[in-house]
């Protein structure tokens, strides 16, 4: 008997999964999830209409600045780690249609309204007493952000704003009496609004470091406005009505936290205006002074210790030179703690290049105030040297002379054997900018004479090396170099010379004679293991061990016989194929500033971007603009 089948009733439609990256809408109606456009449609962005009527501005752009909500509630959270992870899988054969990384970009990932500006009247325009209601108009118009990845959207409001932004700066640095109370907090939102946002994901996340000889930046396409807001904040800063004690409740630790972070943006021309306007900041408010050092700080242990990436190392350290510059003496331990825990293990970072002259100068910095340091220094460094890479072995060698021209001859007596022995395996390198850099030492006469006060240590340490180099380096600049060494030693004292030459000679023998004596060994051992083998002999045993080398007949006490006559300097010192290793930069106190030089500087071979060039050539600092304007301001007065 067959049993009739249930009937079969369809199932329900499946959902579709749950992307691992959705993220719960917000709270704010106002803030469409763009992530899940895809799976239903959004309303379209509200039109905010922002005009000199004051009660035609939105909610949104009437709310008052906090200082503990610096972001807005429409600002996307920051970046993390585990963000970055948490992306949809994608089979790895799969074919990217996305477009790849610009070199210019925007960093405003969400625009939460769309927003209409109203020209507002210039303030020459208005009567004197409607000045300071339409000042606070214009600072809320442009605390309005626009989205610059569409360059042809909201042409006419960008204008507007940048119109705004430019009375707005003119009108703070040419009037007195108008910074009253209740502008601070205008002030700080419209500051905020404009710059405090999650910096990007890097353009090469996992590939190497930026390379500024190699790569060329990403610069943010919204510069336009955030350079003038930037002056403008400055000029508010630096205007004789600003009062600190009203400023500190906006100004505060938040604040410069979120100042901190931007210091990350891949845009060299933010950096250096960040540069400025922190140590505006630094100079400015007291009661920030060691919160601002301590979060540096942080920077920095982060950027050793965990992800050996930042962009703006050079920039903080570049405001650290300064600040050390002013420490009162005696140095406290806070600092001293600053340069043994953070400053020296600056160093080993792979990328020591982007930022060693900044680095460099800090440290000497330290030195100056304190001599006693300077073997705790040195000692730090000759533990960091480098093994393998000829080009930061140039840096240190840089570093150690700048050092080396600031310290106390009581203190070079505490280092100098440890010292000499390093600078005795570079001259030994094969790499010959290393080998060149270490005998250019020879050409300072204050080290020269630091020799000269310890030759019974120095020479001993450093003849091996000096006389190996004279004949066997494979570069013949080195050859000349050796020589003028060889030679000043000798006309400072020539009995401690010859002693010299006699141990090295000594010693080669000694050598000879140890390896003559090796050989003998092994062929006795050799011969007592065929005759005791019986019939199985491993064919290893049949090889014929090579015998040392004979003992070079020339003998080293001629070297001094040849340095007593002169040195064909044309001959022995052939520049003609040399390629000289730039010296170390003196710091910011010592030579002038080139905020774009170190991004236009390129090795590379391949073409470049003329409109990153141009826009980084065009490029002035923000202590230039200052200085210019006040200079044409003396010239009309």
């Amino acid at each position: 008997m067959v049993h009739p089948r249930p009937p079969i009733h369809p199932l329900p439609p499946r959902r579709p999964p749950h992307p691992v990256n959705q993220v719960l809408p917000r709270s704010n109606p106002s803030t469409p999830d763009r992530r899940l456009s895809g799976e239903r449609s959004s309303p379209a962005p509200p039109i905010v209409v922002v005009s000199h009527d004051q009660a035609d501005t939105p909610a949104s752009v009437r709310n008052t600045f906090t200082p503990t909500n610096l972001l807005g509630e429409g600002t996307p959270p920051r970046n993390s780690n585990l963000n970055r992870l948490r992306t949809p899988q994608t089979p790895k054969d799969t074919i990217p249609v996305g477009k790849p990384p610009r070199k210019q970009r925007s960093s405003r990932f969400v625009v939460t309204e769309h927003v209409e500006l109203e020209k507002l009247p210039s303030f020459s325009e208005v009567s004197a007493e409607n000045r300071p209601s339409l000042f606070v108009r214009k600072l809320k118009q442009c605390a309005v952000v626009f989205d610059f990845n569409d360059t042809s959207s909201e042409l006419k409001g960008k204008q507007i704003k940048a119109q705004a932004l430019h009375e707005l700066l003119e009108y703070v640095a040419t009037q007195r009496g108008v910074i009253t109370e209740n502008i601070y907090p205008e002030v700080i939102n419209m500051f905020a609004s404009n710059l405090f946002r999650s910096i990007p994901p890097q353009s090469n996340p996992t590939g190497d470091a930026f390379d500024p000889e190699e790569d060329e930046p990403v610069l943010e396409l919204a510069w336009p406005h955030l350079q003038i807001v930037y002056e403008f904040f400055l000029r508010f800063v630096e205007s004789p009505d600003f009062n600190t004690n009203v400023a500190k409740r906006y100004i505060d630790p938040p604040f410069v936290l979120n100042l901190l972070e931007l210091f990350d943006s891949e845009d060299p021309r933010e950096r250096d205006f960040l540069k400025t306007t922190l140590h505006r900041i630094y100079g400015k408010f007291l009661n920030l002074r060691a919160f601002i050092r301590r979060s540096i700080n942080n920077v920095f242990y982060q950027f050793i210790y965990e992800t050996e990436r930042h962009n703006g190392i050079a920039e903080l350290l570049e405001i650290l030179g300064s600040i050390i510059n002013g420490f009162a003496l005696p140095l406290k331990e806070e600092h001293k703690t600053f340069l043994t825990r953070v400053l020296i293990p600056l160093h080993k970072v792979k990328s020591l290049s982007l930022y060693h002259p900044q680095l460099a100068y800090c440290v000497v910095q330290f030195l100056e105030k304190d001599s006693g340091l300077t073997e705790e220094v040195l000692l730090g460094l000759l533990r960091y040297w480098p093994k393998v890479h000829s080009g930061k072995e140039v840096m240190f060698l840089n570093e150690v002379e700048e050092v080396l021209d600031v310290i106390d001859p009581a203190e070079f007596a505490k280092i100098q054997i440890p010292l000499f022995k390093q600078l005795a395996r570079c001259i030994n390198s094969q790499h010959f900018q290393v080998a060149e850099r270490a005998l250019y030492y020879w050409n300072n006469e204050y080290i020269v004479n630091l020799i000269s006060d310890n030759m019974a240590v120095v020479l001993p340490i450093v003849f091996p090396a000096l006389y190996q180099n004279s004949k066997s380096h494979w570069n013949r600049t080195i050859h000349g170099m050796v020589y003028n060494a060889l030679k000043l030693f000798m006309e400072i004292n020539p009995e401690l010379f010859d002693e010299c030459l006699q141990n090295y000679k000594e010693g080669r023998i000694r050598e000879h004679q140890r390896l003559q004596e090796r050989y003998h060994n092994w062929q006795k051992m050799r011969e007592m293991a065929l005759a005791h083998a019986g019939e199985k002999v491993p064919p290893e045993l049949h090889a014929e061990y090579p015998a040392p080398p004979p003992e070079d007949d020339e003998d080293p006490a001629d070297v001094s016989l040849d340095l007593t006559g002169p040195i064909d300097a044309e001959a022995l010192l052939d520049e003609s194929g040399m390629e000289h290793v730039p010296m170390a930069d003196l710091g910011i106190g010592e030579a002038p500033a080139s905020p774009q030089g170190a991004h236009v500087r390129r090795r590379s071979a391949l073409p470049g971007d003329e409109t990153v060039m141009r826009d980084l050539q065009a490029h002035r600092s923000l202590d230039d603009m200052m200085g210019g304007n006040q200079r044409m301001a003396a010239l009309e007065g």
